[in-house]
């Protein structure tokens, strides 16, 4: 029995397609979900959430947001996300030294611009992480129903 899995940004749809489990970067630590899962709201952590189907894994970089968990349905609503291979590994290693040379140059005191350098620096390491992963397994990975 799968369980339905959206993963949405206010931009667009990044997946949606039936599961056989998936495992979201929580708050409070990393959260498995299998079909028939007790109904659930959650924040997210910036990280890596992966889908599994048939032992085929699919994973993706996000960057925090909610996540609603019904028995038979996941929605991620996350503030940024990624596919594993749409990152662009260049670019995320750019925003990072980026991020990090503004940190080396001294840190705005407004506590705003420094959330913001933060999470610019975050989701741009988990950027990297997941599209290393990717290219490091080499494992294929299922479509889902977009591209049907």
């Amino acid at each position: 029995m799968p369980i339905r899995c959206e993963i949405v940004t206010q931009e667009r749809t990044v997946f949606s397609g039936d599961v056989d489990s998936v495992n979201l970067p929580g708050i409070e630590g990393r959260m498995g979900i299998l079909p028939n899962h007790s109904a659930l709201l959650t924040v997210l952590d910036f990280g890596e959430v992966y889908v599994r189907k048939d032992g085929v894994e699919q994973f993706f970089a996000v960057g925090g947001g909610f996540a609603e968990i019904q028995p038979d349905k996941v929605i991620v609503l996350a503030d940024s996300a990624e596919r594993a291979e749409e990152i662009n590994l260049e670019r995320a290693q750019a925003a990072r030294d980026r991020a990090e040379q503004i940190v080396r140059e001294g840190v705005p005191e407004d506590p705003a611009r420094y959330a913001q350098i933060e999470a610019s620096l975050r989701r741009a390491q988990i950027r990297i992480d997941v599209g290393r992963k990717r290219r490091r397994s080499g494992v294929p990975q299922f479509g889902d129903d977009n591209d049907e």
